[in-house]
């Protein structure tokens, strides 16, 4: 087990030493390798082109710098496409050869745009038009890797099918229902790509353009950090948090996928995918918020976990810390599956120190790192470390015993009138009460990490004094989904899952849509 994951056995195909590159490309054939290379120049030209406009220089400087750049171009699309080849090769069962034959198409995609239509990035719209580049050569990518493997393409077609789906009925309900009388925070002036900004994504737009002031430090950094990164590119924040939010539910689901096949079968991974994807608060997965990102990293720890991969679990630890405050809950499985790891290999464990000892000590230490970074920086900027707790009180949030919120949402609904205020106190209460139902009735057939996990996931939130949001929360509580994989065996369940789901996903995206709050 020593370094090579006991969780996931990687097989490398025919079992044979690896081939030279050289070899390698040369066996794949003149047309694909060809296509590689077009791409690597263009992108060389691409590049140095573009500076040329941000930066111009003399022409003897430009004359001196395009033959690094197109080498440059070469260097970097050669070795991702074989780095990639290999990755996939490995993971997907497939030669090399075979791998590398089928990617050379992507390059193909992207050096035939690049060659065409797309003007450099410093010319007006580049930005644009590369991150549709950019889009197309990884959608490329993706209908590869689902024609060569089984998981990607199970996950691909979920993603898909949910995804048009909620996209339809959102745009549908914002023309023809429009939204709810009142002025409203506008993320775009496009009525398309506004839909997708509503609520919580003022914040994050904002943070990823100005960067905090007021209330905002309640939203963890590494969401807006993205999306200002990507922003640079696309030239729009929002569309950069569309793209954020996207890739990272798809990553979500792949790696949720991995996770439960190896843990229970294939059966129960297709389930719990389709369900965490229909689940009624699911349109905070394609929306610009946090929840699709903070998902993909949870998940992504847990399974490196479960490899006994520590750093890399600790890595996506401290990011996932980065982006909800939750996150720092993942130290807690990542010392158990430690702990289960130690007393499963008895007194040869510690024998090798640095995989067994050193290593998951640095990656349990990286998980509160990601929250004390964040805090560092507020004390910084504002002189209180704790800032993203203190403005927890202009929500109504404080800390509280677990019950408290629950007491106080049931005078709540007591005392309403509204009735859009009792639906929502409802309807908090409701996935409340689902949540504690599902651990109790489940725990037993969860690993103890799960179940630490799970149960911290639900008390954790329930002692700010409010229910709010706990709908969406519920939707990041992987575990949960884990279980309804299991229970979905059943036909009966099955259909009394998707009886529920359906019809609240459809509602609560039309309501999200009109600017009516969800959770």
């Amino acid at each position: 087990m020593r370094g090579t994951g006991a969780f996931v056995n990687l097989a490398v195909v025919g079992g044979a030493a690896r081939t030279r590159p050289a070899a390698l490309v040369a066996s794949v054939g003149f047309p694909a390798a060809a296509a590689v290379g077009i791409a690597g120049l263009s992108l060389g030209f691409f590049l140095w082109y573009g500076l040329a406009l941000r930066a111009p220089h003399g022409p003897a400087f430009l004359d001196v710098t395009l033959p690094p750049a197109l080498v440059a171009g070469l260097a970097v699309a050669y070795a991702g496409w074989i780095g990639y080849g290999r990755y996939f090769a490995r993971r997907a069962d497939v030669s090399e050869r075979t791998a590398l034959r089928y990617d050379a198409l992507s390059w193909a995609a992207l050096a035939l745009l690049w060659g065409t239509l797309l003007p450099p990035i410093g010319a007006n719209g580049g930005g644009l038009w590369s991150a549709i580049a950019l889009g197309t050569f990884v959608l490329a990518k993706l209908a590869i890797a689902a024609k060569l493997n089984r998981t990607v393409r199970d996950v691909a077609s979920t993603f898909i099918v949910t995804r048009l789906t909620l996209l339809a009925i959102a745009e549908l309900a914002s023309m023809v229902i429009g939204q709810r009388p009142g002025t409203h925070f506008a993320a775009s002036t496009n009525m398309l790509l506004a839909v997708w900004g509503r609520w919580d994504a003022e914040h994050y737009l904002g943070i990823a353009a100005q960067g905090y002031s007021g209330t905002e430090p309640a939203f963890f950094p590494l969401y807006p950090l993205l999306i200002r990164a990507l922003g640079a590119l696309t030239g729009s924040h929002l569309i950069a948090g569309l793209l954020v939010s996207n890739a990272a539910i798809f990553f979500a689901l792949l790696f949720l996928y991995k996770l439960i096949e190896h843990e229970y079968n294939r059966a129960v991974a297709q389930r719990a995918t389709f369900y965490v994807s229909i689940f009624p608060t699911a349109i905070f997965f394609s929306a610009v918020y946090a929840e699709s990102l903070f998902l993909f990293l949870s998940v992504a720890s847990f399974y490196y976990v479960r490899e006994r991969r520590w750093l890399t679990a600790g890595i996506f630890g401290f990011f996932a810390a980065l982006t909800r405050s939750e996150g720092i809950l993942l130290a807690a499985p990542l010392f158990i599956e430690w702990a289960i790891a130690a007393r499963e290999g008895g007194r040869e464990f510690f024998r090798y120190w640095l995989d067994d000892i050193v290593k998951p000590i640095i990656g349990l230490a990286l998980v509160p790192l990601g929250l004390l970074s964040y805090m560092a920086y507020l004390w910084v900027i504002s002189g209180d470390p704790l800032r993203f707790s203190h403005v927890q009180t202009h929500w109504g949030r404080h800390l509280a015993w677990p019950w408290t919120s629950v007491s106080t949402t049931i005078t709540k609904i007591a005392h309403a009138h509204a009735p859009q205020t009792i639906a929502n106190e409802s309807l908090e209460l409701g996935f409340t009460l689902l949540m504690l139902v599902v651990l109790v009735a489940g725990f037993r057939r969860l690993r103890l990490s799960y179940t630490v996990y799970m149960a911290l996931s639900i008390l954790v939130p329930m002692c700010t004094s409010s229910l709010m949001s706990m709908p969406r929360f519920a939707l990041v509580l992987f575990p949960m989904f884990v279980l309804f994989g299991l229970w979905g065996g059943r036909q009966s369940f099955n259909n009394a899952y998707v009886a529920f789901s359906l019809p609240l996903l459809g509602l609560f995206t039309v309501l999200f849509a009109d600017w009516y709050w969800v959770a």
